[in-house]
């Protein structure tokens, strides 16, 4: 037997795990660890199945071709060849934006995908570039761009030391935090009560975290802005205003804010003005408060303006950078500092013109690019660890389209949904036949840590990172042969460039261990590998730190809390004031603590239990409508239509529907069969492509308006 101890990859808690193996290289036990820095012993159920999905028997283990209409298990050669020769004469006759790229959620929790993707992408050179940000996020690197700078730069709540936290469309006891990685999210909100202090949630549904939270107020799908603006009036209004020093643009927001009395968007919210009024206060009364809002208030028509006012209330009650309110994390490695300030629409799609975003366009246009004839059409597409035939709006039909791209390369450990659609899938290793350390999620972490897993247990697989190697020298037309110990190397000696180190103090590595080497000597704390190799548990960098002015990227080195690109759709948010409900459906989403979007379906222990593939709908709207308990319903919306079974709770509010995301996974030609056999229902075959968040492009799945009825 021999212990692992490594960070879990499958969310974005970073919780340590030790991984028991025998001496057949089986995975017996998996729980948590409790000497990690970080997570103190705290385990999930996606982490304890981390065994599970190691052996599953349906993980991909060679390349697979496409001949025939059938797939074939090939070599690497033979597999990376049929790429060269199929992907060339594309980009030679149409040029390289004839080629797409969607990377999916997976991607973030890859060390090599994250370090070697970006050598794939400039050697493809192509701006048809999508991922599912733009399906859940985008809206918060929008408006984190243009106040601080760098959509990087994104302020965290400081959960271990604030006193009063306030929650807007985030379940963070189910998602285990997002854009806030934070190991036993309970725990820490529990810690917030012990102390004394206060959790308010407002949220559709009475979430797991609303349930714990000392409030919980039902607001209506897609108003959270409005509500976030009736703050900021009331905080004016009052004379509780106290942004500090580094601000630009407070008087702008005064006025902005000036027709959003709580009295004028109460209706719309479905919040008594007084109970606004009340929250307001009380945020600016605590000694120490955060504001913390997620996919609810991200996936909505108005997800930029509400990203935005998050950091706005933040900043106006003077709880910006400063401890118990939102600060900004401090990774151990290095981050290159952007030498100009963000901008967006650099180009625009192609069909629609939507602009771009952080160098990607919103996936919900990518159907348009592959369907609509002309020059620039998307004819193939490579996928990274995605699933958009589920996970996008109207995902019917973007399955279609997919049908009509001449060549399609997908890199995947499964057959399923989006890949049964390629011609050619290459498969990588498991996550304990790899390296890892968290390249994305550190910088937004609670609390300052670094943590490095070595692989566990060897592969014949070809790691990763020499896989995007080898199709970045195809499509910089080396051909499928390419060197990859070189062209590592090469990719090293720039990283060393911008680092400022030497390259030879890394001398022996390769892939991500020497990337990762390299970044951390040019980091802030001064650590090598060898530190953290001889730290199984990680290392402990302290809480965060007041890092302005010197986070600050923004040509006025000032926080731009008024920035024109954002203020300028505040006139379609002031034009809802004047609109009544219309007393329709609408559906919003939901998530379990044993699911992850799409791809952790095929794993038995994450699937127990009964069906939770249902449309939870109010009692009232239930006796309305004649739905019951158990019974079936059809669910209809401008883009599709689909029947799932109902749940009657007093969990949402009358109005409301709820469905979970990621599921439907009842397509011929997979090979997932547990997934199979809980297929559930696809959600986004309702979700409507047309209905987008205008500043980031980003797909609305909050506040989708839909029919419900009886089947």
């Amino acid at each position: 037997m021999t212990t692992a101890h490594v960070t879990c990859p499958l969310c974005e808690a970073t919780c340590g795990l030790e991984v028991t193996i025998d001496e057949k290289s089986l995975v017996t036990r998996v729980q948590g660890d409790r000497e990690d820095v970080f997570s103190k012993g705290y385990i999930c159920p996606k982490g304890a199945s981390l065994g599970a999905l190691h052996h599953d028997p349906d993980r991909l283990t060679a390349p697979l071709v496409k001949r025939d209409g059938k797939f074939v298990e090939v070599t690497w050669d033979e597999a990376f060849a049929e790429i060269d020769r199929r992907l060339r004469p594309i980009t030679d006759e149409y040029g390289k934006n004839a080629v797409a790229v969607y990377s999916g959620n997976p991607t973030v929790h890859n060390a090599a995908l994250v370090l070697y993707g970006r050598v794939f992408f400039k050697a493809l050179g192509t701006k048809n570039f999508y991922t599912a940000t733009t399906v859940d996020q985008m809206p918060k690197h929008f408006s984190s761009g243009y106040l601080f700078g760098d959509p990087q730069t994104i302020p965290v709540a400081d959960l271990d030391r604030t006193g009063h936290l306030l929650i807007l469309g985030a379940n963070p006891l189910v998602s285990n935090g997002s854009l806030m990685t934070a190991a036993d999210t309970r725990g820490r909100l529990r810690g917030i009560q012990k102390r004394g202090g206060k959790i308010v949630v407002l949220d559709p549904r009475r979430t797991r975290t609303a349930q714990l939270a000392d409030e919980h107020h039902a607001i209506r799908p897609g108003t959270d802005a409005l509500f976030l603006f009736a703050l900021v009036n009331v905080l004016f209004a009052e004379n509780r205003v106290d942004p500090g020093e580094h601000v630009n643009g407070v008087d702008e927001v005064r006025v902005l804010a000036e027709p959003f009395t709580p009295e004028a968007v109460a209706p719309a919210t479905g919040i008594d003005a007084a109970e606004i009024r009340r929250i307001a206060l009380e945020l600016a009364d605590a000694e120490r408060a955060a504001v913390y809002g997620r996919m609810g208030t991200t996936t909505q028509s108005f997800g930029t303006i509400a990203s935005w006012l998050v950091d706005v209330v933040n900043t106006l009650t003077g709880n910006l950078d400063r401890e118990g309110g939102v600060m900004f994390p401090l990774p151990a490695l290095w981050r290159p500092r952007r030498s100009s300030p963000f901008t967006s629409g650099r180009w625009t799609s192609r069909v629609r013109g939507y602009p771009e975003v952080l160098g990607e366009l919103p996936v919900a246009t990518l159907a348009d690019e592959i369907e609509t004839p002309g020059e620039g059409r998307v004819r193939a597409l490579v996928t990274i660890s995605g699933n958009p035939a589920l996970s996008t709006p109207n995902s019917a039909r973007l399955t279609e389209a997919l049908r009509q791209l001449d060549f399609m390369v997908s890199l995947d450990v499964y057959l399923n949904e989006t890949t049964r659609h390629a011609d050619v899938i290459l498969p990588g290793p498991s996550p304990l036949e790899r390296p890892h350390y968290d390249v994305a999620l550190y910088a937004l972490a609670v609390r300052n840590v670094a943590n490095w897993t070595p692989q566990p247990l060897e592969t014949d697989l070809p790691q990763e990172w020499a896989t995007l190697l080898r199709m970045a020298g195809i499509a910089a037309g080396q051909g499928p042969d390419v060197d990859v110990v070189a062209f590592d190397t090469m990719v090293a000696g720039e990283t060393a460039r911008r680092t400022g180190v030497d390259l030879s103090l890394a001398e022996g590595r390769t892939g991500p261990a020497r990337m990762v080497d390299l970044m951390l000597r040019g980091g802030p704390y001064g650590l090598k590998l060898a530190d953290l190799e001889a730290a199984p548990h990680g290392i402990d960098l302290g809480a965060l730190k007041p890092r302005l002015p010197e986070v600050l990227t923004t040509a006025s080195g000032k926080v731009e809390l008024a920035p024109d690109a954002i203020t300028k759709d505040v006139p379609r948010l002031r034009a809802e004031l004047d609109k009544a409900p219309d007393g329709g459906l609408l559906l919003i989403g939901r998530r379990h603590l044993s699911s992850n979007n799409s791809w952790m379906h095929n794993l038995t222990p994450l699937v127990r239990g009964g069906n939770r593939c249902t449309v939870q709908v109010h009692p009232d709207d239930a006796s309305r409508l004649g739905l019951t308990d158990g019974g079936l319903a059809s669910v209809t919306s401008r883009a599709g239509k689909l029947e799932v079974p109902v749940e009657v709770t007093a969990d949402v509010r009358p109005g409301v529907v709820s469905m979970p995301h990621g599921w439907g996974h009842d397509a011929d030609g997979t090979r997932t069969r547990v997934a199979a056999a809980h297929a559930g229902v696809n959600s986004n075959l309702v979700a409507d492509e047309t209905l987008l968040d205008v500043p980031s492009g980003t797909a609305v799945l909050n506040g989708i308006p839909v029919e419900v009825a009886p089947v």
